[in-house]
């Protein structure tokens, strides 16, 4: 499904200015987003179709991927595809609609995902293994499926978004940071064996970011936290992020951090001084 901007003349002055900020390694990449029905999905969305690419772009709620494409620079162009990324069946139909309808892809942002905040004595077998389907089993099994379209052209890029928290694990996040932590050395071994038939895999590492992510977290008993967090309200938005991230891609890098001060220093003490950044961890406050 393609969707159309709703102003003729919006549509017009939008396609004037994606020719003025169009980027040689970004025009019409068929890029395929997951979770892009909003925050740092629906940014990613922006910032790479006002470059020129040709976006696919994934999410459960139809009616808000419809919003996020309506909005996009050139949305003809770009590809809807609704989908619930733990369904296997559903994710299969949706690489032969690819296959079908664009005949390959280029990228692969995987950003759909799902976070905690409950403490491990009150988190249930059940909530840790939810996470563990969203945020690892799902995001490897959808990678796998779209493989052969991103090797099919002698390479492509992979992309996932893991976490801080998966560099550094904090209360309140045991699943969580377990989940992403898992997904990051998954990709470094995708990255290691795909590496000669041309795939290029990235990790972005976001800290807090302005979005619903803490209203939609599963507490203890799986139920959504439905709140913002203090540190979530006053993080850098997911605009300024999605800018920060596009900029790291195009440049090829593959272990990308992007975050306050705060969260960029604990990634580097996560590897250099690991027992100093756990002595400050127990006295911070992260719920």
């Amino acid at each position: 499904m393609s969707c159309a901007y709703p102003n003729a003349q919006d549509h017009a002055t939008m396609t004037s200015l994606s020719a003025l900020t169009q980027h040689p390694n970004i025009n019409k990449k068929v890029i395929w987003i997951t979770g892009a029905s909003s925050g740092i999905g629906e940014a990613l969305a922006r910032e790479l179709a006002a470059l020129g690419a040709v976006l696919i772009l994934t999410a459960r709620r139809e009616t808000e991927l419809a919003r996020v494409c309506a909005s996009l620079t050139n949305p003809q162009q770009h590809l809807l595809l609704p989908l619930d990324i733990t369904d296997d069946t559903a994710i299969s139909a949706a690489v032969q609609t690819i296959q079908q309808q664009i005949g390959g892809l280029d990228w692969l942002i995987n950003n759909a995902g799902i976070s905690q905040r409950s403490l491990i004595i009150d988190t249930s077998l059940e909530t840790e293994r939810k996470l563990f389907e969203v945020d690892y089993f799902a995001q490897i099994n959808l990678t796998r499926q779209a493989l052969p379209l991103l090797l099919a052209d002698g390479g492509g890029k992979v992309v996932f978004v893991s976490s801080v928290a998966g560099l550094v694990g904090t209360q309140y996040r045991a699943g969580y940071s377990a989940a992403k932590a898992a997904l990051h050395l998954w990709a470094n071994s995708l990255r290691a064996e795909l590496f000669d038939q041309g795939l290029k895999v990235a990790t972005i590492f976001p800290g807090f970011v302005k979005t619903q992510v803490s209203h939609n977290a599963l507490i203890g008993d799986g139920s959504a936290l439905g709140e913002m967090d203090e540190a979530q309200a006053k993080a850098m938005t997911a605009e300024k992020f999605a800018q920060k991230t596009v900029t790291a891609l195009i440049k090829d890098k593959n272990y990308i951090v992007i975050g306050g001060v705060k969260e960029r220093l604990a990634a580097v003490m996560s590897r250099l001084w690991p027992n100093l950044l756990y002595k400050m961890i127990r006295k911070a406050k992260v719920r």
